[in-house]
């Protein structure tokens, strides 16, 4: 769902969406007070960083072995805890590559390791070069280009050296073609979503491709993709799935369904069922029984009808992602764990894909704030807990399987995106999750290339959530934040599976009638079965405010003024996310009074020590983000002018204090530049009543060092 509003984005370099409504409680956009700030990657890895946590990576990725699935989560091969935190490598902004020419890939791995990721999942290598891995000089799909490939074999085997492990896509945007010996190739979107899934020649294909791309020997770490255990995942495709309505693109593809439809129908329906099947589609007994073109039929559908194409189609789901994944490990030989493919669409239940994919080793999920396709309002997460991407992304987990979440992003511009990756990682830890990949991540062809950010989803250049990136990494693979204490298990009958698809969006994001949508941010929430008895009816009780998490660390504050705010506090890091100045709230170490009126303020000990015992630490204080020369619209929700660089940022200004660091002496305050070093002289603290005072706001930045003299 975001190719096509890419390629719009940058056909127009603009987007010139109308709104309706105004913002309801929320500050008019203005640019006033925003000065510049950008990302220096390039300065950034030529000499060491204080704030640097590649120290966080187990380098090289799968030295211990192939990472396996170890009493319910992912684990290496010596069988100790893993989490995955990540990000995508795509290259939708102009000056992007996906895949970087050969002097420049150490330093983008680099870049990442310095920021803490351990983890990148390659999206669109199946797309033509220049961008992607098929040849695009031929009539067909069906072979990689040399260069792209060695390119790419490269820059994984410097991702790996460091720590990095892989995530392979198999089928995601390839551009199948007449010459693939494709029917009807002309009519089928970038990866065939839901005909991939079905038609015979198109599975050969894919088939193929993974044959050779992981069936490759990377020449320079002297492996094929199916023996390096630093390919932690592959994933069969991405975000494609089938459903009762499915629109077939041709009338060769409806008739080749249609015809899988009745020869299952023959070994699974029952002579009687059959001629309640033919009287219900008029169908005469020499002509095949039709399925339902549109999925608004299914709501008026008399039951046998829809009971039988939903179990169709969860069966040939499950059929396809049984045959790849048995052909990528016991045809291929590959030892890495598989994903079928993710659950995307919260706007529908998720549900019946889930059950045709729980077979598989990893399960998966996708999630977007305010994605720009489907909204224009630009408003905060914090105000809104039970439609938050915690509580969506929590519907998928699946009690004794791992959990990830390979695709989620607060989508720029947002004057409040920089609550988004401190708010998942903290909960995403509550719910004991595995992973968590950030969309997306857009290396840079050279330095001339002008910081600003490019696209939605690109975080390589934002002021903020580069820095964030990098606290929750210390937060997200230390494990900071405790897992919840309890857990809330729920089940469904196979009918209730299906019959959700019918539920209207008022049951949005859960599909539960009565589910509490709040239990995902008190304690840790799993589906024990989707084919056993169902779940009975959850209690209907109020929900609490604040919302208190069952470990007592994480706490989600709302109110009817709209300013809410998330506190995050653990030993090893603190956080203050959202109106922090409407609710004058404070963690055991971190107190602050600031003028900004919505902020992230961030605190991690960076040498593993509490906070009250820590000599370094990171702090990240976040507000806006801008390009320069960005323009909204009258009502606030989208942009008229995308702007250019350099990258704006609203400073947060005022003080922090920092309390009960034993023992401390003296705290400095040291400012961080956008390549990660010193910016000017560190600035004392001042001990004042009860704690270490010391002024944000000069010179402008988002990230600092803290040393405490003891």
């Amino acid at each position: 769902m975001k190719r096509q509003f890419i390629r719009v984005l940058l056909a127009l370099a603009a987007i010139a969406l109308c709104a309706s409504t105004a913002r309801v409680d929320l500050p008019a956009q203005t640019s006033e007070g925003m000065a510049p700030f950008t990302m220096d990657h390039r300065r950034g890895t030529t000499a060491a960083s204080p704030v640097d946590v590649s120290f966080l990576l187990d380098a090289p990725a799968g030295k211990h072995g192939f990472i396996q699935v170890k009493n319910g989560h992912l684990a290496t091969g010596d069988g100790q805890r893993i989490r995955l935190w990540g990000v995508n490598i795509t290259d939708w902004s102009p000056g992007s590559r996906q895949i970087p020419m050969k002097e420049d890939a150490p330093f983008w791995a680099a870049t990442l390791a310095r920021f803490g990721v351990n983890c990148v999942r390659f999206q669109f290598l199946d797309l033509e070069t220049p961008r992607g891995l098929i040849d695009g000089n031929r009539a067909d799909t069906r072979a990689l280009d040399p260069e792209a490939l060695d390119r790419e074999d490269f820059f994984i085997a410097e991702l790996e050296k460091r720590g990095i492990y892989i995530d392979f896509n198999l089928l995601v945007g390839r551009p199948f073609k007449a010459a693939d010996g494709v029917e009807d190739a002309n009519l089928l979107r970038q990866g065939s979503k839901g005909t991939s899934l079905y038609d015979r020649r198109l599975i050969e294909l894919q088939k193929e491709y993974a044959r050779e791309l992981i069936g490759h020997l990377n020449p320079y770490t002297k492996l094929k993709y199916t023996e390096d255990p630093a390919v932690a995942l592959i994933e069969i495709n991405n975000e494609n799935a089938l459903d009762i309505g499915y629109r077939a693109p041709s009338t060769f593809y409806l008739q080749e369904l249609t015809g899988i439809y009745n020869n299952w129908l023959a070994t699974h329906r029952r002579p009687e069922e059959m001629a309640q099947l033919r009287a219900i589609t008029g169908a005469k007994a020499d002509t095949p029984v039709p399925l339902m073109q549109w999925r608004g039929q299914a709501a008026s559908a008399p039951p046998l009808r829809f009971a039988t194409e939903a179990e169709f189609y969860n069966d040939v789901q499950h059929d396809y992602f049984s045959v790849m994944e048995s052909y990528l490990k016991h045809t291929l030989g590959s030892k890495s764990l598989v994903i079928a493919t993710a659950d995307h669409s919260h706007s529908n239940s998720g549900y019946p894909l889930l059950l045709a994919t729980t077979s598989m080793d990893v399960i998966d999920g996708h999630d977007y704030w305010e994605h720009p396709e489907m909204y224009v309002r630009k408003s905060p997460m914090v105000n809104d807990p039970l439609n938050s991407t915690v509580v969506e992304l929590s519907r998928s987990a699946i009690a004794g399987k791992p959990y990830i979440v390979s695709e989620v992003n607060h989508p720029f511009p947002n004057d409040y995106d920089g609550e988004g990756i401190p708010i998942l990682v903290s909960y995403g830890l509550l719910q004991d999750w595995d992973g968590i990949m950030w969309y997306t991540f857009e290396p840079k062809i050279d330095s001339a290339w002008r910081p600003y950010v490019g696209d939605p989803f690109d975080i390589s250049h934002d002021p903020v959530k580069m820095p964030e990136l990098a606290e929750g990494a210390l937060l997200f693979l230390r494990g900071d934040v405790e897992k919840a204490r309890s857990a809330e298990q729920r089940s469904y009958s196979e009918q209730q599976v299906f019959d959700s698809m019918l539920l209207p969006m008022t049951e949005r994001p859960y599909f539960t009638p009565g589910f509490p949508l709040w239990l995902p941010l008190e304690h840790e929430v799993r589906i024990s079965s989707l084919d056993g008895p169902p779940t009975q009816a959850f209690a209907d009780n109020p929900e609490p405010d604040p919302i208190v998490s069952d470990t007592h660390q994480l706490v989600w504050y709302t109110s009817p003024q709209k300013t809410g705010l998330v506190t995050v506090n653990t030993p090893r890091t603190q956080a203050l996310i959202g109106f922090v100045r409407a609710n004058d709230r404070a963690d055991t170490n971190l107190g602050v009074q600031i003028d900004n009126t919505f902020c992230s303020i961030l605190l991690s000990s960076l040498d593993d020590r509490v906070i009250a015992e820590s000599s370094t630490l990171l702090l990240v204080a976040g507000g806006r983000v801008e390009n320069t020369g960005q323009e909204w619209n009258s009502a606030g929700t989208d942009v008229t002018n995308w702007g250019a660089s350099p990258t704006l940022i609203e400073q947060v200004r005022g003080t922090l204090t920092l309390r009960h660091l034993n023992g401390a002496r003296a705290v400095m305050l040291q400012p961080i530049d956008g390549a990660g070093q010193p910016e000017g002289r560190a600035l004392p603290a001042t001990w004042k009543d009860d704690g270490w005072v010391m002024t944000l706001g000069k010179p402008v930045t988002t990230w600092y060092e803290i040393r405490v003299r003891r």
